[in-house]
């Protein structure tokens, strides 16, 4: 293949940026997070949208239309997706998986810290009281999860280890045939059946049309009244006031979420007081170095696209995943 041309839509200063050094030395390469940094640029082979910068991509359009390949460092899709993008024959790619074993890991951590009422531990501790109380097992619980995706199979991973029972739901439910992680798996038409016999429900789906809002007044009414909603997806999958509105009045037992509807949270939220809540700030997968594994995942499909090898992580730009 001749001399790729890389547009990176990103700030060049950002550290990751230096693991561009493994790409090809003829590859040309123009970075920069405004539109005239690319204006006297050669139009791109390929098209790197670092966080924030779908805009960006947007604005530059008419001149990259012509990619042959677009890569999002992100996950999510909700805030890079265009229309003159979707439409694009041109494949994309996101970071989808890198993440997952840390937000499998924040999924056991939400569950023991309610399962084992660590707020009270710390509230006693902090209080010079001694206070012993009963506590519960993670074993014999059942985790339902919404979304079994990369994020959803390492959290289920996690909890069959603790003897925990995992109910999956996902668009198409025949993708777990022979899951030895999964005990049930449903369709979309399933969600009820899942959320009355979760203890933990997991929201681990992406924001798209289909998406959004799932997760609203009736069912929050259909769980467990013990029952712990963890959210480590997109904010807007679950309807804000109906889950504040469930908190308050003890519709279920907590919370614990690391994605919100605006983000960072306003001050004076709801969230930052209910006692029941266990809030992340959008951090539960900011592990050391989590940035460059995603930058490195670009690099390794970049050496196969420059090969004519196929790409990994492929998205429906369609569906928004």
């Amino acid at each position: 293949m001749s001399r790729l041309v890389l547009w990176v839509l990103n700030s060049p200063t950002a550290p990751m940026l230096a693991l561009l050094d493994q790409l090809p030395a003829e590859t040309h390469i123009v970075t920069g997070d405004s539109e005239q940094a690319f204006a006297t640029a050669p139009p791109p082979d390929v098209l790197f949208l670092g966080f924030g910068q779908g805009g960006l991509a947007q604005r530059l359009w008419d001149r990259a239309q012509h990619a042959k390949w677009v890569h999002s460092l992100a996950a999510g899709l909700e805030n890079v997706l265009f229309p003159a993008l979707v439409e694009s024959p041109a494949p994309m790619t996101n970071s989808k998986g890198i993440f997952a074993r840390s937000l499998g890991e924040f999924t056991i951590a939400a569950a023991l810290f309610f399962a084992k009422d660590f707020r009270r531990m710390i509230r006693s501790q902090e209080a010079g009281k001694w206070d012993p109380f009963d506590v519960e097992e993670l074993h014999g619980k059942t985790l339902g999860i919404v979304g079994y995706g990369g994020i959803g199979r390492e959290a289920a991973k996690r909890a069959v280890a603790m003897g925990m029972r995992v109910i999956a739901l996902r668009r198409n439910p025949s993708t777990s045939a022979g899951d030895s992680l999964v005990s049930e798996s449903h369709g979309p038409d399933g969600l009820d059946k899942l959320l009355t016999a979760s203890d933990y429900v997991l929201v681990s789906a992406p924001n798209t049309p289909a998406t959004r809002g799932l997760i609203g007044e009736p069912q929050l009414r259909a769980m467990k009244k013990t029952a712990v909603l963890i959210n480590v997806g997109r904010g807007p999958v679950v309807v804000e006031h109906a889950l504040i509105r469930a908190l308050q009045e003890g519709w279920i037992r907590g919370a614990a979420l690391d994605v919100f509807d605006i983000e960072p949270l306003p001050a004076g939220h709801p969230f930052y007081r209910l006692p029941n809540v266990l809030l992340s700030p959008h951090c539960a997968d900011h592990t050391p170095g989590w940035l460059d594994e995603a930058m490195q995942f670009f690099v390794e499909n970049f050496h196969r696209f420059s090969r004519g090898e196929p790409l990994l992580n492929i998205v429906d730009k369609h569906a928004g995943y």
